[in-house]
């Protein structure tokens, strides 16, 4: 199947070939259709299946065909919400891209850089606003921003969305805009809080799946170091002397632990840059720049700020730490194996990790195979690491508490009382 076949209009083909888009991936193959035909959709994919133009390319096709009077002030007509600044920042190049040979505009709504700039870019006018929750209420609030006209909404995403609590600020934004509208819908897993969701804003909608969660990608070769918490660093350090990693995603637990990572990095003459919360706007940016053009080799990044992060020749993901929902766990390794490209998956578990390491292999439905030739082995795990699960496990496992002994009659008390005296 090609674009063509999609009823794709001439303008934006010319940008898919431009951009060098081949062929639609099986999620823009069944969701394309669907939304062109203004229905709406529940999409349930993972990272790295084409879903942004699934969504997008059928938007810019249905705001260029709407008859829009000249002269006019452009309205809002598509609002779409993303969790994270650097995802809602790649989904306005990629629109601005496919858009490139028609009229329509766009512009992204994030917190962390200035709002005088995103206020002069809506007074100019916008067709599509790709906003992060947080700061399009602070727009709302100030009345500067006006979604009364908006037919197209796209909620990306949602479950990390869920995750960082935003969705009573999703639910807030939704009142503002016209109960009458299409809703496109994704995330990546169904807690129960999405479903509820799901039933309560999409009407009759067109269910798309594309490569479940328990399922990771083939071409990923994966595989696991049992190694000391203290030893993680010098694991890290020794792993990144092969030249043959070109780029490494390194994924943390916490933001401090991302910028310690990055400090001992550079103390051995590793190039590396963090990527999380705490960054400003223009560092998030200037370091995924830097690792994207290759000037950086190795990005630090927490799950949070990694939503956005799509490199399609990203070679290595290395979990320092693993992740305590088995889901994260492929999300991440996600990052890597994009574009019909290879990739390798590599993660570290301490003692502590292991129970999530069993998790994770349960979801998956394999074992990760362990890498046992190296210089830091966990102490005193020389078994199998199905034994040394079980064993960590025991471990971990908190003692129970000691019966309380049972009460002794009355008159054994009064008798040791009298023999003491």
């Amino acid at each position: 199947m090609t674009f063509n076949d999609l009823n794709i209009t001439p303008a934006i083909l010319k940008a898919l070939q431009k951009e060098n888009y081949t062929a639609p991936t099986p999620i823009q193959e069944q969701a394309i259709p669907a939304v062109l035909a203004g229905k709406d959709l529940f999409g349930c994919a993972q990272t790295g299946t084409g879903k942004t133009a699934a969504f997008a390319l059928p938007i810019i096709q249905r705001l260029s065909e709407e008859q829009v009077k000249p002269h006019t002030q452009r309205r809002i007509r598509s609002l779409i919400l993303t969790p994270t600044r650097e995802l809602a920042i790649q989904i306005a190049d990629n629109i601005k891209s496919y858009s490139q040979y028609t009229t329509l505009r766009c512009t992204a709504i994030v917190g962390g850089v200035s709002q005088k700039v995103q206020e002069r870019s809506l007074n100019q006018g916008a067709d599509i606003v790709i906003a992060t929750p947080g700061r399009l209420i602070d727009l709302i609030n100030q009345q500067c921003i006006d979604l009364q006209y908006v037919n197209i909404l796209v909620l990306d995403e949602a479950d990390r969305m869920l995750d960082m609590g935003f969705i009573h600020d999703v639910k807030r934004i939704i009142t503002k805009m016209p109960s009458k509208k299409q809703t496109l819908f994704f995330s990546a897993t169904m807690p129960p809080e999405i479903s509820k969701l799901v039933k309560s804003l999409l009407v009759n909608p067109v269910k798309v799946e594309i490569t479940p969660v328990s399922s990771t990608v083939d071409r990923i070769k994966q595989s696991v170091y049992l190694v000391d918490k203290a030893n993680k660093q010098n694991q890290l350090n020794d792993l990144l002397q092969d030249k043959s990693i070109a780029s490494a995603l390194v994924f943390t637990r916490t933001k401090h632990g991302a910028d310690r990572v990055v400090r001992e990095l550079t103390k051995v003459k590793i190039s590396a840059q963090a990527i999380h919360g705490n960054k400003s706007q223009n560092a998030r940016q200037n370091a995924l720049s830097n690792f994207k053009s290759g000037v950086t080799r190795v990005l630090v990044a927490t799950d949070i700020a990694a939503r956005g992060i799509d490199i399609d020749e990203l070679s290595h993901v290395i979990n320092f730490n693993l992740p305590n929902i088995p889901e994260t766990y492929v999300h991440r390794i996600g990052r890597t194996g994009r574009a019909g490209l290879s990739g390798i998956a590599i993660s570290f578990c301490e003692v502590e990790e292991i129970p999530y390491l069993k998790d994770i292999e349960k979801l998956i439905g394999k074992t990760i195979p362990e890498v046992k030739d190296h210089p830091y082995p966990m102490l005193g795990t020389t078994q199998p690491l199905n034994t040394a699960a079980s064993s960590a496990a025991a471990v971990l496992k908190p003692a129970k508490p000691k019966a309380n002994p049972k009460p002794k009659p009355r008159s054994e008390w009064f008798k040791k009382k009298k023999i003491s005296r």
